[in-house]
């Protein structure tokens, strides 16, 4: 055996020094002939450089791969996401707005003028679209019936003897933020698990998927789903008025799920193809009864509809066709719109009744038809940070969908649809007052500036929907407002004489601003000795002798107020926050004020 064969490799060399020495440690013991100039300037030094370089890039990549194998250490946000996919977590696309709108139209008096024409009250059919003086565009989510006996119903005009020649009738639509758009996908050869993108990034549901022959492709939440329940319109005139829409559990051999991968949508279907479908996707009647042991019949109720297109399959793939692909796509600068902010109609569609057969009377109502909210559109189109995607993923993970916990509650909230608006803040808490098992739900979301405001009531009413389907039976939820607590840091410091004074604050106040870029959540503290460390961590500056935290109200602010030093702690550490309280630093480079000595 050679000397070389009895050296000993020491694998714990992982940095540029080490790698170095190590090399040279060798090339002195088995080549003192070959080179003994180990100077910096000669060229064995150059060698050993050289290779020290690449064996330390080799292990910084090295460690960073095996960093971004786990979700505690990773921070690239695509390996968050793919990680957060082993564990049942999907990424949300882009969140739509949703809101509330006054719908108003002029009737024609019918033979009684006491009355409007109900022959001239029209339906408004979903997918009218309206759109603000700022261009932001919404769209109707319902069918408006202005026959509706719900709706508000007034004189409009009248004529020289008092008697009313036409009506106003008010009735309430909810909208949707975005535009509707398609786009056509050619699909050649069958393929297994077939993956498509689609071009438009700002995704924020797919509508609709179809086929060149007509197949319709459904969305699932898993390729294994294979049934889904769909929303039929009641057409029944005597239910619909309280049932608008009827469930219809539907078999669906053809889906697909999207997902995100660096803000580019992809639709992937399953590995089945048409000649499956037609094979064994039906199953035998044998398999599609419960097991019922111990009798010796079957009655309709052991009947599983869940398995009549039950394949390993996991759906059929299209191929050598053409996909259409109806889609949502919506800006973080189309969410909001404030107060009487959408006015304008734009391709409204009025569905008349057969009756109604004058045209005179038919453009009269048209053209009557007007838009108004009565309060503000609001929501967040903007994607969670790197640490809020981080923790919701751990959050679903714990929850296994369902809801026990108050953690459970907060990350049910987080994994509602995007299409359904978004929220940027839950927090449940358990009602004190109460004797039953109810839960306060603090709610907030954000403006197009990233502000927190209050969410309206359409977006508590998808929460309150969202969260029943989980909830345990004996639970009861009420969705309340919390307080946004606007809030003013300013600070003193001392430096030493040779360094520049408004350099120094500079620094400071960007240092400040970092550490407030993430929201706080509701009911979170502040520790104000972070402020410190923060700013005595920084080379500029000798020693911090102040820091106060000061409530701003009023005007941009937030009108809610809180005496701030009842909830400071006695060593002045920790400013503490209720849980219905959350505080926002929200202008960041007027409400950061340093003194500098």
């Amino acid at each position: 055996m050679s000397k070389k064969d009895k050296k000993i490799i020491r694998y714990t060399d992982r940095e540029f020094n080490s790698i170095k020495e190590g090399l040279v440690e060798y090339s002195k013991r088995y080549y003192p002939d070959t080179n003994k100039d180990f100077s910096e300037a000669s060229f064995g030094s150059l060698m050993l450089d050289t290779v020290a370089y690449v064996g330390d890039v080799l292990s910084f990549y090295l460690d960073y791969q095996a960093n971004e194998s786990f979700l505690d250490t990773a921070i690239e946000y695509d390996n968050v996401v793919r990680l957060g996919e082993q564990v049942g977590y999907r990424e949300p696309l882009r969140s739509n707005s949703f809101g509330l709108v006054s719908l108003y139209i002029l009737a024609p008096v019918a033979s009684d003028p006491s009355l409007p024409d109900t022959d001239y009250l029209p339906v408004l059919a979903r997918g009218t679209k309206f759109t603000s003086e700022a261009g932001q565009i919404f769209s109707l989510v319902d069918d408006v019936d202005f026959a509706n006996p719900d709706n508000e119903i007034v004189t409009a005009t009248e004529d020289a003897g008092g008697q009313s020649v036409s009506y106003a009738v008010k009735a309430y639509g909810r909208v949707i933020s975005g535009e509707i758009n398609e786009e056509f996908i050619d699909v050649g050869d069958f393929t297994r698990f077939l993956t498509v993108p689609i071009s438009d990034p700002n995704i924020t549901e797919i509508i609709s998927v179809t086929d060149s022959e007509g197949h319709e492709y459904f969305e699932v939440d898993y390729l294994s789903q294979d049934t889904i329940f769909r929303t039929v319109t009641n057409k029944d005139p005597e239910t619909r008025r309280y049932v608008p829409s009827i469930m219809v559990t539907t078999s669906v051999p053809r889906r697909f799920i999207t997902f995100n991968r660096r803000g580019e949508v992809f639709i992937k279907f399953g590995y089945g193809s048409e000649a499956s479908l037609k094979t064994d996707n039906l199953t035998h009647p044998s398999r599609i009864v419960l097991k019922m042991h111990g009798k010796d019949y079957e009655k309709d109720v052991s009947f599983d509809p869940s398995r009549l297109v039950e394949t390993d399959k996991f759906g059929i793939a299209p191929a050598n066709t053409t996909l259409r692909v109806v889609y949502r796509t919506n800006t973080i600068d189309n969410v909001n719109v404030a107060t009487e902010g959408l006015t304008n109609v734009s391709d409204p569609l009025l569905v008349f009744k057969s009756a109604a057969t004058e045209q005179g009377k038919i453009d009269f109502v048209g053209e009557s038809l007007e838009v108004s909210n009565e309060e503000p559109i609001l929501g967040n189109a903007s994607l969670p940070t790197l640490n809020e995607l981080k923790q919701r993923i751990n959050d679903v993970f714990a929850t296994q969908n369902r809801a026990v916990t108050a953690d459970d509650y907060e990350a049910l909230v987080y994994r509602m649809p995007s299409k359904f608006g978004s929220v940027t803040r839950a927090k449940i808490v358990r009602d004190q007052d109460s004797f039953k098992r109810n839960l306060n739900l603090y709610l907030l979301t954000e403006d197009a500036d990233e502000n927190f405001i209050l969410p309206n009531q359409i977006l508590k009413n998808n929460v309150k929907t969202w969260l029943n389907h989980y909830r345990m039976i004996n639970d009861t939820i009420d969705l309340l407002d919390p307080k946004i607590i606007n809030i003013k840091v300013e600070f003193t410091a001392v430096v030493d004489y040779s360094e520049d004074k408004f350099e120094a604050l500079i620094i400071a106040i960007n240092e400040l601003q970092s550490m407030f870029a993430e929201k706080l959540d509701i009911g979170q503290p502040i520790y104000i000795t972070k402020i410190y460390d923060k700013l005595n961590n920084l080379d500029e500056i000798v020693d911090v002798t102040n820091v106060k935290i000061l409530n701003e109200s009023g005007g941009e602010y937030s009108d809610e107020t809180l005496n701030l030093q009842d909830y400071i702690s006695a060593d002045g550490r920790i400013l503490y926050a209720p849980d219905n309280v959350v505080y926002e630093l929200k202008f960041p480079s007027r409400d950061l004020k340093g003194t500098i000595k």
